[in-house]
């Protein structure tokens, strides 16, 4: 009996390969490890069809270097305050005030700055601080009062928004000084001797594929060791050689025009940063625990109202960096700044694979969902289509993200 079971143990080799490593059995397995980790891929692969798409429909001008670059820029913003509403969704909460909060310290820092001339780091720094107090604020109604982060955030919207109104008495104020708009709209030095392409950047992204590929095979190392389920060796060399290949393009596109902007390097920082957090620190489980199972993270002690009000105070600290970012890109603080930031930085949390019912999501993913965006916006605007049927075409997607959230956990369920 029980030497017929063993016999029957060895796997099939996948339909069509005969037990070898044809074409086609290769691309059933790759299928086969899209199909078993859809959340991780699903939107990596969709922005990579959207930038095809574009690519084709503007006869290549989505992909000139200098578009390339401005895509990067004008995306800033809103990728910055996605890497701290994915954190915030992921603790099962959300966030209405940031878009108000960026415009307030916008304000802010255009009253220290133009009006006081007070010197420029100075600013930033208290800046920040204002920015983290709000949220420290907000995130104490909701942890310790017990208050709906929904209701908490909009009353903050509504309140950051005014107080924006009072500090710039409805006007618009600026220009901000030349050393601060240097650093959130400049781009790196030029080193090295004379070539047609920009050293520092080539350096840099260099750089970043050893740091990609040598966390790749840690992560995936590390999921072996404590017998996680890791992905085929096929479809982990693919994922290797696409982002290899995505990192070359887009560092030889910023090269060849002016090099790599310094707000790309801040983005830089603050993924690496907030990843390494969500994925190694204890706050970062914690995060994921709160928002996955509330009960039973406070059964195995974790201070769920510490966190709350830690992610939040993060929160409205990445807020503020984005109001500056935001205001020195336009050289002025206006009282209309941030509108809708909020619903950008949510639907960039949800497309970049964020659940509804919290516990799930990266902060790469954050990133992700804000690209798909911008380049959505930039991609529409470039072959003329109205900002009516961008709106439509947004939520469209947004929704196609959110249902397919919900699908994927009825398949994972079933």
């Amino acid at each position: 009996m029980s030497t017929d079971v063993t016999a029957k143990t060895p796997a099939p080799a996948p339909p069509g390969s005969g037990g070898q490593a044809t074409s086609g059995g290769l691309l059933q397995l790759v299928l086969h490890g899209l199909r078993g980790n859809m959340r991780q891929y699903g939107m990596l692969f969709a922005l990579g069809l959207i930038v095809a798409l574009f690519a084709v429909w503007t006869d290549g001008d989505l992909l000139l270097p200098r578009n390339v670059s401005n895509l990067v820029v004008q995306n800033s913003y809103i990728l910055i305050l996605a890497i701290g509403m994915m954190m915030v969704i992921i603790a099962g909460h959300i966030d209405l005030s940031v878009g108000s909060l960026t415009a307030f310290v916008g304000s802010i820092a255009a009253v220290f700055m133009v009006k006081h001339d007070l010197p420029w780091p100075i600013a930033v720094i208290l800046c920040l601080v204002i920015g983290a107090a709000a949220g420290a604020v907000q995130g104490f109604f909701i942890a310790y009062g017990g208050i709906p982060s929904f209701i908490v955030t909009l009353a903050g919207m509504l309140i950051f928004r005014g107080l924006t109104e009072i500090f710039l008495e409805g006007q618009t104020l600026g220009p901000f000084p030349d050393g601060l708009l240097k650093v959130s709209t400049g781009f790196l030095p030029e080193v090295g001797p004379s070539t047609n392409y920009h050293n520092l950047t080539l350096l840099l992204g260099l750089g970043l594929i050893v740091f990609v590929v040598l966390r790749e095979v840690r992560d995936r190392r590390r999921q072996q060791e404590f017998a996680l389920d890791v992905p085929p060796v096929n479809l982990f060399v693919l994922k290797i050689v696409a982002l290899v290949a995505a990192i070359l393009v887009v560092t030889m596109l910023l090269a060849s025009y002016k090099g790599a902007p310094i707000v790309l390097l801040v983005l830089g920082v603050l993924l690496v940063g907030f990843g390494y957090v969500m994925r190694n620190a204890i706050i970062g489980r914690h995060i994921y625990a709160i928002g996955g199972n509330l009960p039973a993270a406070k059964l195995s002690g974790v201070k769920d109202k510490k966190v709350t009000f830690l992610v939040f105070l993060n929160m409205g600290m990445l807020a503020a960096l984005a109001g500056l970012v935001f205001a020195t890109r336009l050289n002025a603080a206006s009282p209309k700044a941030g509108l809708n930031f909020e619903l950008e930085a949510i639907a960039a949390s949800f497309i970049g694979g964020a659940s509804m019912s919290g516990g799930v999501g990266t902060v790469l993913g954050a990133i992700i969902g804000g690209l798909v965006l911008g380049v959505l916006n930039n991609g529409m605007n470039l072959v003329g289509i109205g900002s009516d049927w961008q709106q439509v075409i947004k939520g469209a997607v947004l929704l196609a993200a959110v249902g397919f959230d919900v699908w994927n956990k009825r398949r994972v369920g079933s």
